[in-house]
């Protein structure tokens, strides 16, 4: 096949990772395994920025992933909890982001227990089976992830999902097997 011009796939790397003492090794280890299966990975530490803790700063961070999205294809978000029974709220609004722009997105979490059984075991619910938190709120119970409009999300944008206990690179690389299998 010479002289067709091969493109290569340029994928956003989402996640709380960004937050871990080890930040920039989990960054280039994701890199690595994007590379061994032909795609060309983003981490969010890619950005030079001058870090300094102030609002400037926050907000130059964000306009630089939110363009580092922008340029590119697809994007996988780690969406095991983070800081809470939730997935970190920036790697959710970064995959929203991506729908918003038509892009392809994949997600994963090393956490298999559904959003529901993840508040009653935080105290949020008197009992596994009460379908309301303890301030009266419903408590979502589709045996789902997270929040449903995430699942959902990727479902409608043609992306994979997987939920699988035990160590976050490799379930990443299990997920990049699989896209590149698509």
């Amino acid at each position: 096949m010479e002289g067709i011009l091969e493109l290569t796939v340029k994928i956003y790397l989402a996640g709380p990772e960004v937050f871990f003492p080890d930040a920039v090794e989990i960054g280039r280890a994701k890199k690595e395994i994007c590379a061994r299966h032909g795609f060309d990975g983003h981490y969010p530490l890619d950005n030079e920025v001058a870090l300094s803790p102030t609002p400037a700063c926050g907000l130059e961070i964000g306009r630089l992933n939110l363009r580092l999205i922008e340029e590119c294809d697809a994007i996988i978000a780690n969406l095991t909890p983070f800081r809470g029974v939730s997935a970190d709220p920036g790697t959710v609004f970064e995959l929203g982001f991506a729908v918003g722009l038509g892009k392809i997105v994949h997600g994963y979490s090393t956490d298999t227990q559904s959003y529901r059984d993840r508040v009653h075991a935080a105290g949020f619910t008197g009992t596994p089976d009460t379908p309301h938190d303890r301030e009266g709120y419903l408590v979502e119970d589709f045996q789902l992830a997270d929040n449903l409009m995430i699942e959902s999300a990727i479902q409608r944008r043609g992306g994979i999902f997987l939920r699988q206990a035990g160590d976050n690179l490799r379930l990443f690389e299990r997920l990049v097997q699989e896209i590149r299998a698509l």
